[in-house]
């Protein structure tokens, strides 16, 4: 009698842990599962992303001429959809001119539907009053893509050469020859001092917000 309670002790007992156990596995799976989820979705939004074509408008500012340029980024590959200057007379008022480039860049906006706004910082000019003037362009811009609802992207002249080129002093010849080479359909283009420089804004931008794309992922 007393071997037989002895082993029914055991035996309970033994069931007990086999149940415990199985609960243990059970929840163990269920994260595994649950991770294993995760990990797909992230891999998924991943994918997306760099798959993803981003629509980018580059604008060079200038008081008399201000250069455009919308390019596909698409994984790493650059495509050109529309390059031009919008031209103000140069013995127009300011205010006529600005109302002219504010105009013409919501006619490209709504022409060309990007999805960032890429624009360049001045860093000097000849005198003060082209400093003021310039600014006053570069407030139009960045008023007509808000008024369009589209995120602005600023990059300085030598951040913008480096992105292109490599090297942060070169000179602008070398920037447009580049721009030629890196955005498919550009090579038999004529194009502008500034619609070239427009161009090479969009590529900055491309390249950053790539590496910016691929850090996020990473974390």
């Amino acid at each position: 009698m007393h071997k037989l309670t002895l082993f029914m002790k055991i035996s309970l007992a033994l069931n007990r842990r086999h149940r415990r156990m199985r609960t243990i596995v059970s929840k163990q799976r269920g994260r595994r599962q649950k991770f294993a989820v995760f990990y797909f979705c992230l891999l998924l939004s991943a994918f997306c992303l760099l798959k993803c074509v981003v629509r980018i408008l580059g604008i060079d500012p200038g008081s008399i001429t201000t250069g455009f340029g919308v390019v596909d980024a698409d994984r790493g590959r650059l495509v050109l959809v529309e390059l031009g200057s919008i031209n103000t007379p140069r013995r127009a008022e300011l205010a006529d001119r600005l109302h002219q480039i504010h105009d013409g860049l919501l006619s490209v906006i709504a022409r060309t539907a990007p999805a960032a706004v890429a624009v360049e910082t001045p860093f000097a000019a000849r005198n003060m009053k082209s400093l003021i003037q310039l600014a006053h362009a570069r407030g139009v811009i960045l008023l007509a893509a808000r008024s369009a609802n589209l995120p602005v992207f600023e990059y300085s002249p030598r951040s913008v050469k480096s992105a292109v080129v490599g090297y942060g002093a070169v000179e602008k010849e070398q920037v447009a020859k580049m721009v030629r080479i890196l955005i498919s359909g550009c090579a038999q283009q004529v194009m502008s001092a500034d619609a070239s420089d427009a161009l090479a804004v969009a590529i900055c931008h491309a390249h950053t917000h790539a590496t910016t794309v691929r850090l996020k992922i990473a974390r």
